[in-house]
C-alpha cells in the first residue's frame, strides 16, 4: 500500500487546510469537548495519509462518529482506496465509515424502533453513498496509473524491439556487403594481381617489371585486407552459414515457378553475361513479381529478357488485377533499390501502367561496361 509517485507537499498541505476549515465551519463549541480534539487529530492525520493510509483512516474514524466533519474521514477513505488493492478491506473500510457516519453519537440515544423508519432509511442510503464515492474513485485513479505504467512499459518494449530491429537490418545489410565485395571486388583485386604477375615476367623493360611487381604486391596486400574485412563483416553481421551463394539466370526459371502467381519466362539471353549483369537482372524480376503478388492479386505476369546491341533487356508486365489486394505493409523501397542497382552498372529502370489496367517493369543494362 505504497504510492509510486512522489508525493506533493503542497497538494497534502492544501487538504490539510481545507480539512481544518470543515472542522471549523461544522463542529460546534457547544458539542462535547472531545469533539474538537478528534476532529482536529483527524485534520492533522492527513499530514501521513500516503505513508500509512490504513492508520490515517482508523484515526478519522472517531470524527466521523463524533462531529458532522466529512473532509478528512472522505480524504481518509479515498487514499486508502487508490493505494490498496484488497477490495475486502476497502469494503468493510466503507462500511465501517457509513455506520458510524449513520449512528447518532452518544450511541445511548438511538432508539431501536426508529431504525426501520424511512428518514433513517434515507440517511443509512446517503451514509453508504458518501462511502462508496471515495472508494471507487480512488480504485479508478489506481487503475489509471496503473495502466500508465503498463503503457511506459510497452513504449519502452516496443522501443528496444525497434532497436533490435534496426540491429537486425544492419547484420544482414553487413552480410550483403560481404558477399558484394567478396563476389565483385575481391575477384576483380585478384585478376589485377594475376595480370600484374604475367606484366612482371612477360616485360623486358625493367622499369614496367617493377611498376608490375609494385602492383602486384599493392594488389596482394589489398586483397589480405579485403578479405580481412570481408572476415569482420561476416562475424558481426550474421552466421557464415547464411552467406547463401548470389542468384544468377540459372536460378530465374525456379523463382518464377515459386512465385505463387501465374508467370511465363520468355528468356533469350546468352549464358555469359557477367555475374553482375545477372544478379541486376535476378533481383528486378524478384522485385516485380513480389509486386505483383502484393498488388494485383489474381494477375498474371510475363517476363520477357532480351539482348539487343549489347544491352540486356528485362521487362515484366502483369495483366490487371482480379481481386482487391491486401492492405500489406510496405516501405516503398524496392523500386528505389533497383533503380539504384541499374544506374551502378550504367542502367536504367523504369515502370508504369499499361493499358489493359496492368502494370510493367522495364530494366536496361549495358553488358560489356561490366564485364
Amino acid at each position: 500500500m505504497t504510492s509510486r509517485w512522489t508525493p506533493t507537499p503542497l497538494l497534502d498541505a492544501a487538504l490539510v487546510a481545507v480539512a481544518l476549515i470543515d472542522v471549523w465551519i461544522n463542529v460546534g463549541f457547544h458539542e462535547p469537548p472531545v469533539a474538537p480534539v478528534v476532529a482536529l487529530v483527524a485534520a492533522l492525520a492527513l499530514v501521513m495519509r500516503r505513508r500509512r493510509p490504513l492508520l490515517t483512516f482508523l484515526l478519522t474514524i472517531p470524527a466521523a462518529m463524533i462531529t458532522d466533519s466529512v473532509v478528512a474521514p472522505v480524504a481518509a477513505l479515498y487514499t486508502l482506496s487508490s493505494l490498496s488493492r484488497h477490495r475486502v478491506l476497502l469494503g468493510g473500510c466503507a462500511l465501517v465509515y457509513a455506520v458510524t457516519d449513520f449512528l447518532p453519537w452518544p450511541w445511548s440515544t438511538l432508539r431501536t424502533d426508529e431504525l426501520a423508519g424511512t428518514r433513517n432509511i434515507v440517511h443509512f442510503g446517503y451514509s453508504l453513498a458518501t462511502a462508496a464515492a471515495p472508494v471507487f474513485l480512488g480504485q479508478l485513479v489506481q487503475a489509471r496509473r496503473e495502466l500508465s505504467l503498463r503503457l511506459t512499459e510497452i513504449t519502452a518494449a516496443r522501443e528496444s524491439e525497434r532497436l533490435l530491429t534496426a540491429q537486425s537490418v544492419l547484420a544482414k545489410e553487413r552480410a550483403q556487403l560481404a558477399r558484394e565485395m567478396h563476389d565483385v571486388v575481391s575477384h576483380q583485386v585478384s585478376l589485377i594481381a594475376v595480370q600484374a604477375g604475367v606484366l612482371q615476367v612477360g616485360s623486358r623493360d625493367e622499369d614496367t617489371r617493377q611498376a608490375a611487381a609494385s602492383i602486384r604486391r599493392l594488389s596482394v596486400q589489398t586483397l589480405d585486407e579485403l578479405r580481412h574485412m570481408v572476415s569482420v563483416l561476416r562475424a558481426s553481421g550474421s552466421r557464415p552459414t547464411e552467406l547463401t551463394p548470389q542468384p544468377s539466370l540459372a536460378d530465374l526459371q525456379r523463382l518464377v515457378a515459386g512465385s505463387g502467381i501465374e508467370a511465363e519466362l520468355k528468356t533469350d539471353l546468352p549464358e555469359d553475361l557477367p555475374p553482375t549483369v545477372q544478379r541486376a537482372v535476378y533481383r528486378t524480376v524478384q522485385e516485380a513479381l513480389t509486386n505483383v503478388r502484393k498488388h494485383a492479386p489474381g494477375a498474371t505476369a510475363t517476363v520477357r529478357l532480351v539482348s539487343k546491341d549489347g544491352v540486356v533487356h528485362a521487362t515484366i508486365t502483369n495483366t490487371a488485377p482480379t481481386r482487391p489486394p491486401l492492405p500489406l505493409p510496405s516501405a516503398h523501397h524496392g523500386l528505389a533499390g533497383l533503380g539504384q542497382r541499374a544506374e551502378l552498372l550504367g542502367g536504367t529502370v523504369t515502370s508504369g501502367p499499361t493499358a489493359d489496367g496492368g502494370w510493367e517493369l522495364r530494366l536496361q543494362v549495358p553488358v560489356e561496361r561490366n564485364r
